[in-house]
């Protein structure tokens, strides 16, 4: 029971990594409130999370959103021990593409604006939320998801590493801002994970990325959650401004 009694915020808790997220920290004896923009999939989530549990529908981009789901775990729960920064989408292109000297596709604006706005901004929504409370309780934990590829790079995801980079960076800056207040920050890099997203790719893809993976699996959700829980319990009391590689060895491009 490492998370006995503590409250824990998880943003995009209803499915994937986020659900694998509050279903171990409830294991673990947490509080947990999850949000997402899916009401219908969180509601189901969050029936399974314990009759302590809650599920808001919020829009990690629209601080008024943001702001009134804080508002409304403090004043149910009185604090808020843990946020997870979960919340997160992709939208794959390449830079540019050229054909015969002439450019036949790009990225989109549109893309890169709506990752950027949930991906990064998101981030910095919840978290600028969720930080006075923690410094007049005297503490707490952020943990935030980057990705291997906000290190390594990847091709044809500008916009998505622009932001799991940009995640890095706030997390270093948090990390040395909100130490004095005892607010531990730190990010989590999975490598590929067998979410949603990846198990809808064509088998011949998803055996390439085994073969990448020196470990030679493809990482489950559970394998991130472990990470999470670790970072927000006391074993991980001393740590802060790290990024955690969950990524069975591998390298991109290599």
């Amino acid at each position: 029971m490492r998370l006995k009694d503590k409250i824990a915020l998880i943003t995009g808790g209803a499915a994937g990594i986020g659900k694998i997220t509050a279903e171990r920290f409830a294991e673990e004896g947490a509080r947990v409130v999850i949000c997402d923009v899916n009401r219908k999939v969180g509601e189901v989530t969050v029936a399974g999370l314990g009759s302590e549990a809650a599920f808001y529908r919020v829009d990690v981009t629209n601080r008024a959103s943001v702001d009134s789901w804080v508002k409304s775990i403090l004043e149910k729960y009185g604090r808020a021990d843990i946020l997870v920064n979960n919340a997160g989408i992709v939208r794959d292109s390449l830079l540019v593409k050229m054909k015969d000297g002439e450019l036949v596709k790009q990225m989109p604006e549109a893309d890169f604006d709506l990752v950027v706005s949930i991906n990064l901004k998101g981030v910095f929504n919840c978290t600028q939320a969720v930080v006075p409370a923690m410094i007049r309780q005297g503490g707490g934990v952020i943990l935030n998801a980057t990705s291997i590829v906000g290190i390594d790079g990847n091709i044809g995801q500008t916009n998505y590493i622009a932001t799991k980079a940009g995640v890095i960076g706030m997390t270093k800056a948090w990390a040395r801002e909100l130490g004095r207040h005892n607010i531990r920050v730190n990010a989590v890099a999975p490598g590929f994970t067998a979410t949603d997203i990846i198990s809808a790719m064509p088998q011949k893809i998803i055996d390439g990325m085994k073969a990448r993976t020196p470990l030679g699996r493809i990482g489950r959700p559970r394998d991130i959650a472990n990470a999470y829980l670790f970072l927000a319990s006391d074993e991980a009391d001393f740590i802060s401004g790290e990024v955690l590689r969950v990524d069975g060895g591998i390298v991109i491009g290599t």
